[in-house]
């Protein structure tokens, strides 16, 4: 197969959500539909002792949350579906923005009772930012929800995109009936508590086939060929180029719990997707037809199997072919490294492989060599721009509970530091370690993998600073002088850059003016640039 062929065969998204939507679920049928898994619990079911396939780490199943990103592979119809599903949390939040920066579209899951929530308008601002097409997936149809018309209308208004059903529900709650495929023109009905896939669709020439009437009763078929009308009448017609350039958003209904409505999407989202797009350099736009390899990595896990220690870089590949055992460039570090166990993924099953390509997210195992936002190419001098980097908004002291397991602590806490879901400063004297966080969940997630993977007992005291800036400046006597009078509120980061631990907004504004010399970064972002350079 050629490298177009490769290319045009992919297609790589994330399924993005406000907590408890249903997006692991959704994640976890899709696999089912597309073969990967051959049968599926309900994942919040505590009969079911089966986990999602995507929630791999201990503290994910415990406490019935994503916060890690996973990325699986499988293949569905002639395409070679990759699936990141992010963490739907607003505590891991910086997680799945550097996912979308890896992704060419999205799914987004909205619970129909609850519709827009405010994690759902925060993540399709990132997706708009981007251009990022997205799918809608109202899900949660087999119980009472919002008047469909409703939650359409507000779709539209709270995430500022045209929308357009291409599937429409039959009922609602203990009413649902199933869904009727605007786009096919085929209705499948619904069975609940379904753990395997059931074949129900029967196929019909329009919306007034009077098989309707037989399959769903005449009063449903009535409302259903009413509300067809309406959506005829008042939407406009699907336009894939709207819908790849982030204008408008299909939406299809269903209840992932229940495997339903689920091959619809998958169906459509197969037809219509993107296939790999390029991605910005600092030096020029890098085509997936590029002949030469690039790629960038925008996560790293540590302990992704405790049992061997693995540290994994997940690459996402933007041209040319991956191949295993051949070297390539890692510009920051101006280095050659090869690669002779490259993975892909299904959740926490691994394979190695021999070649990937544009859209192929890949597991590099690493010893250190990695940050975020690194790229890897075949020897030309750029970087991929956009890998988002955030300012700590929470700040907690680590402190070692077991001075025996001090070499563990201190070996786990930066391992863990470098997979980007928080910030380690050093303050001295002492080697007090302040962590840095945007989510108090965070800290919880961190202790617990300090002990459970690492064998380091520790917690976490609270300390009042507001905010967290890096300091730069070509005027060292300034510097010096800065350094002098703030000694109490400076720290390092693990790349021994200076940082300025500010107390209050009040002391960032006075060292602002005080130091007009000085630069005062609110976010790592500056670091690329400086290390590039």
């Amino acid at each position: 197969m050629s490298n177009a062929e490769s290319i045009a065969k992919r297609r790589t998204f994330g399924i993005i959500s406000h907590p408890d939507a249903g997006k692991t679920t959704l994640t976890e049928k899709l696999l089912l539909f597309g073969g990967a898994i051959q049968t599926a619990g309900a994942v919040k079911n505590n009969k079911i002792k089966k986990t999602a396939t995507s929630d791999f780490m201990e503290i994910e199943k415990q406490r019935g949350i994503s916060v890690a990103t996973s990325v699986m592979a499988f293949e569905y119809k002639d395409k070679q579906i990759n699936i990141l599903d992010t963490p739907g949390h607003k505590d891991f939040a910086e997680d799945t923005y550097r996912t979308l920066t890896a992704v060419d579209s999205v799914i987004l899951v909205v619970d129909a009772a609850s519709g827009v929530e405010e994690q759902t308008k925060k993540l399709m601002e990132v997706c708009r930012m981007r251009k990022t097409p997205v799918i809608i997936f109202v899900n949660k149809m087999d119980r009472e929800a919002k008047y469909i018309f409703d939650l359409l209308d507000e779709l539209e208004s709270e995430l500022d995109i045209k929308t357009r059903p291409l599937t429409w529900p039959i009922g609602m709650g203990d009413r649902f009936k199933g869904v009727y495929n605007l786009y096919d023109k085929n209705i499948n009905l619904f069975q609940a508590n379904k753990t395997k896939i059931a074949k129900d669709k029967v196929s019909m020439e329009d919306i007034n086939d009077p098989t309707i009437d037989e399959l769903v009763g005449e009063a449903p078929a009535a409302e259903l060929r009413e509300e067809v009308e309406i959506i005829e009448g008042v939407y406009e017609e699907f336009s894939r180029e709207a819908y790849l350039s982030g204008d408008l958003a299909p939406v299809f209904f269903g209840s992932a719990v229940n495997n339903f409505g689920v091959e619809e999407l998958l169906d459509a989202f197969c037809r219509i997707s993107p296939a790999p797009r390029g991605r910005e350099t600092n030096l020029r736009f890098i085509e997936p037809s590029d002949k030469k390899f690039s790629g960038f990595v925008f996560k790293i896990h540590a302990n992704l199997d405790p049992k061997h220690r693995d540290r994994i870089a997940f690459l996402r590949i933007v041209s040319g072919k991956f191949e295993r055992n051949k070297f390539y460039n890692h510009v920051r570090l101006e280095k050659k490294l090869k690669f002779p166990n490259p993975t892909s993924f299904m959740a926490q099953d691994k394979s190695v492989i021999e070649e990937a390509f544009p859209g192929d997210v890949v597991g590099l195992y690493d010893t250190g060599n990695f940050k975020i936002g690194d790229t890897l190419n075949e020897g030309e001098n750029f970087f991929f721009k956009g890998i988002p980097s955030f300012s700590p908004e929470i700040f907690m002291e680590l402190e070692n509970l077991d001075p025996m397991k001090s070499k563990q602590l201190d070996k786990g806490i930066r391992q863990l530091m470098d997979e980007g879901l928080a910030q380690l400063f050093v303050q001295q004297p002492g080697n007090r370690k302040i962590v840095g966080t945007v989510g108090a969940l965070q800290f919880e997630v961190i202790a617990y993998r300090l002990e459970n993977e690492y064998g380091a007992n520790c917690r976490f005291a609270p300390k009042s600073y507001s905010k967290a800036c890096w300091v730069t400046s070509e005027n060292d006597d300034q510097l010096n002088s800065f350094m002098r009078a703030k000694t109490v509120d400076l720290a390092r980061d693990k790349d021994d850059n200076l940082v300025f631990l500010a107390q209050t907004p009040f002391l960032l504004q006075m060292a602002e003016q005080d130091y007009p010399d000085l630069t005062f970064h609110k976010t790592s972002a500056f670091k690329l640039e400086k290390e590039f350079n």
